[in-house]
């Protein structure tokens, strides 16, 4: 069994038994490379999206259509299998949640931890460098940042390392001076 306790439910059975066949295989990097070029198809296509989720289309169209992409990215076999799999259980929908429980538990197995840092703007290298050093010192581990732009935080960041979230967001201060200012009037 793999060593990532935290793949759970549907997507983590499925993604924890590819890990497991990758790891036996000594193809777990190759595996990573077919799951990273899949999740961008899978970001960047709308209709590859509506295949994955959607219950009125038949198990042969989503195979079919899944057999053509996975040809033309140039997928392995053992990537190729796991997602006819999904195909032939009417679960490609989980996907997703497989390529992400994977990737974490690659993360893990490889002693690294992963941190979703989102920002308002996108950061300069020299920012990415300071805070994976930063969150390193912290976490005390290879850290590999994950990092998101949402305008919505205004400024600042949010870093979310497993369950701890650090929430330096300009949004976040805004909120809770507006929470104090009420309290005084």
């Amino acid at each position: 069994m793999s060593q990532n306790t935290a793949a759970t439910g549907l997507q983590g059975r499925y993604a924890t038994a590819l890990f497991d066949l990758a790891k036996s295989a000594k193809q777990l990097d190759a595996v990573k490379s077919d799951l990273v070029l899949l999740d961008q198809a899978i970001a960047n296509s709308d209709d590859l999206r509506n295949v994955l989720r959607s219950p009125v289309i038949s198990r042969d169209v989503q195979a079919n259509a899944m057999a053509a992409l996975l040809d033309k990215l140039g997928i392995s076999e053992l990537t190729k299998k796991t997602v006819g799999l999904l195909c032939q259980k009417r679960r490609l929908f989980v996907l997703p949640g497989v390529i992400s429980s994977y990737l974490s538990m690659l993360s893990a197995h490889n002693g690294e931890v992963t941190a979703q840092v989102t920002s308002a703007a996108e950061l300069k290298k020299e920012q990415i460098e300071a805070v994976t050093d930063a969150l390193k010192d912290v976490v005390g581990a290879t850290v590999k940042v994950d990092l998101k732009i949402d305008p919505a935080v205004l400024g600042g960041l949010v870093v979310q390392v497993g369950s701890r979230v650090f929430d330096a967001s300009l949004r976040t201060k805004l909120q809770k001076l507006e929470l104090a200012m009420k309290g005084v009037a």
